[in-house]
């Protein structure tokens, strides 16, 4: 049992970020606990909008996702609400936790290189105030410096991370925090504390098709698609490689975004696993995957913008006109590949790309299209719903080859055996791509391959309704051993 004592503050302040729940909080279990009085902040930082396109499902996404934790915060103590505010996070933070009059101020960790320098700058900001800033682990199950080699270095190889991860785990570190047991002293904002959430276009948005996507919004969209998924886990080891097929829990999005706990997640899996599910084992290594690339961010941040591996940096990518104009042709799928091409629809027509897709889209620019992985990486980052900054780096260098524990840079996807072994029946690609559909299951992942007889009849005119391939694989393959051979030492 544990031991209840009596709080040290007056009162705190939660400031949520990536955390959109109030089950299984670490930082506003550590609030209730410290504090007779908690309230609960959010800003909706300017510093990030801004720069955004004005119709974002995320934008949306979070904006659902404040109301849904507004209400849940006014079911756990009545009267109590969610702060929102809506300016540069550096400044409406201090501001708020000054007009509360608290004095801590709690929130859980984020290791994104541009969100510790924003931090830093609301920890001085706050102590000219007498202020404090506590900051803790939540988003992950293992952070920072908990899982070191042997010789205390970050690792660097997933396969012994993974085990020294499955080693560490333990029921403590997949527990709950018992938020509902301090709740009582989540209080009222005084009558003159603003606490209406701001509508989308009071921030300068459009409404998305975020609502046609069926991915829910705040905890209980969470807890709708992990009810959804647990039933079919066992089958995830081979469904999670087939787009056409349910297999994921597309939960990544939730994730992301905190709607729901990485320990509830964890524990799920840890526990259907050693109960012997194979599939559950599967997606507990998915999750510690996430884990191992949010610890090779906070050891390496130079992986923003530069090669994990250095000598990878030396890499002559294509440039000029002719390289934008294929990077234009991958960005609107219209590179002549068929699954390529109908994985682009998808991203760009729902914000989401299967895992499979992910890989497969991401070796085709950058070793079919000699194409520089930041600038995939750049586009992913503008139009996946569930973009984060650790993940999506460490994809992208997987696939480029120039990240820890990486593809090697001879394993080039072939983009036709690809579809031809996780779309055979070609569900997924006619789903994206209807002017294929016509065609049989045979020709549909390489149309140029296709007899004229067989084109006309299901109306395709390659190079007009279909394009023709911008490279050919083979020859793109050549010229990618070539481009690669300076890393070759």
């Amino acid at each position: 049992m544990e031991k209840v004592t009596e709080p040290s503050l007056d009162a705190a302040l939660v400031w949520f970020r990536r955390d959109l729940r109030a089950e299984d909080h670490a930082a506003l279990f550590h609030a209730l606990k410290a504090a007779r009085k908690v309230y609960c902040g959010f800003i909706l930082d300017r510093e990030i909008l801004d720069a955004l396109p004005r119709a974002d499902r995320r934008v949306e996404f979070i904006r659902d996702c404040l109301v849904a934790l507004d209400t849940r915060l006014q079911a756990l103590a009545p009267g109590a609400r969610l702060l929102v505010r809506h300016g540069l996070a550096t400044q409406e933070l201090p501001r708020l936790a000054h007009e509360l009059h608290v004095q801590a101020v709690y929130a859980n960790h984020d290791d994104e290189p541009a969100s510790l320098a924003r931090d830093g700058r609301v920890r001085g900001a706050l102590a000219d105030l007498g202020i404090a800033l506590h900051t803790g682990k939540d988003h992950v199950v293992f952070e920072r410096s908990e899982l070191l080699t042997g010789s205390g270095k970050a690792y660097s190889v997933f396969t012994p991370y993974k085990n020294a991860w499955l080693r560490k785990l333990e029921p403590f570190y997949v527990s709950a925090y018992p938020v509902e047991r301090y709740a009582h002293r989540l209080a009222p904002p005084a009558e003159d504390v603003a606490a209406d959430i701001p509508s989308l276009a009071g921030i300068g948005f459009e409404p998305t098709n975020l609502h046609e996507l069926h991915q829910g919004t705040g905890e209980a969209g969470a807890r709708a698609l992990l009810d959804d998924f647990l039933p079919r886990i066992e089958r995830y080891g081979e469904a999670r490689d087939f787009p056409a097929v349910k297999g994921p829990s597309y939960l990544s999005m939730h994730l992301r975004f905190g709607t729901v706990s990485i320990r509830t997640l964890a524990r799920e899996a840890a526990q259907r696993m050693h109960h012997g599910s194979a599939g559950a084992a599967v997606w507990l290594s998915e999750l510690v995957w996430r884990d191992f690339y949010h610890q090779v961010l906070h050891h390496h941040p130079r992986v923003v913008g530069a090669s994990f591996k250095p000598e990878y940096d030396a890499i002559k990518w294509e440039h000029g006109k002719h390289a934008q104009a294929l990077f234009e042709a991958w960005c609107e799928g219209r590179t002549g590949y068929p699954l390529v091409d109908a994985a682009m629809a998808q991203i760009n027509q729902t914000g989401y790309m299967h895992n499979r897709l992910r890989m497969v889209t991401a070796s085709f620019l950058t070793k079919d299209l000699g194409i520089d992985w930041r600038w995939g990486e750049r586009w992913f980052a503008e139009k996946l719903n569930d973009y984060d900054l650790a993940a999506n780096n460490g994809g992208w260098q997987w696939a480029a080859s120039t990240g820890c524990d990486a593809q090697p840079y001879f394993r080039i996807f072939n983009p036709v055996s690809q579809s031809e072994k996780f779309d055979a029946a070609g569900k997924f690609i006619r789903r994206y791509l209807p002017a294929l559909a016509g065609l049989s299951d045979q020709a549909i992942h390489a149309p140029w391959l296709a007899r004229p007889i067989e084109l006309a009849e299901a109306g395709v005119r390659l190079g007009d309704s279909y394009p023709l391939p911008v490279v050919m694989h083979d020859e793109a393959r050549v010229r990618t051993l070539e481009r690669y051979a300076v890393v070759k030492g």
